[in-house]
């Protein structure tokens, strides 16, 4: 599920959000000192709540962290949440899923060379335009994101981030939307350090 109406990020939207969510999330989403952080915390997770009842599960529940500060839900289905300036992207599953979305955007450099492999940094550099690098970027980008947060782990070393698309065991599909790639993980997933 997307959203990408980044226009109604507003104070007053804010507002009206807070009165439809747990205590748990009024109280996380209040701790962002900007509205943006504030509008991205809560539409995500009414966008779940939204999902989740589609399945037919009426009460969502507090979230619950594992040791990499993941949450999930204790009863629920698997779920991932990712937000970007141009939009919010939430995935539900019955199994590990993982999901990241990002504004297309150019990479530095020293970025490209700590993050991606030999093979990667090659698919980059010999795209034809700037911005089909930037395309090419935010795509591997977020399929290295996608690949952790449905692994469950969080950001590993740069080294293993360079090699997590090759070494997957997970399906991975990757979107694009104007100004921003999405990219999901799924399926059978090898958990780094399990």
């Amino acid at each position: 599920m997307i959203f990408d109406h980044m226009e109604e990020c507003t104070e007053a939207e804010v507002q009206r959000m807070l009165s439809l969510v747990s205590a748990q999330r009024r109280e996380q989403a209040l701790k962002y000192k900007h509205t943006f952080g504030q509008f991205c915390c809560l539409k995500s997770w009414l966008m779940l709540y939204e999902g989740i009842r589609e399945l037919g599960i009426r009460e969502l529940g507090d979230f619950l962290y594992n040791e990499h500060e993941k949450p999930y839900l204790e009863n629920g289905p698997y779920f991932s949440i990712s937000h970007c300036k141009e939009g919010i992207a939430v995935a539900i599953d019955d199994q590990p899923i993982g999901i990241d979305i990002e504004a297309i955007r150019h990479a530095d450099e020293d970025l490209i060379a700590r993050t991606m492999n030999e093979k990667e940094r090659s698919i980059i550099a010999n795209r034809e335009s700037k911005i089909e690098s930037a395309r090419a970027f935010t795509r591997l980008w977020t399929q290295k994101e996608a690949i952790v947060k449905a692994q469950g782990v969080g950001i590993m070393s740069f080294e293993q981030l360079q090699s997590i698309i090759d070494n997957r065991t997970s399906n991975i599909e990757s979107f694009e939307k104007e100004k921003y790639i999405y990219s999901i993980a799924y399926g059978k997933l090898h958990c780094i350090g399990a």
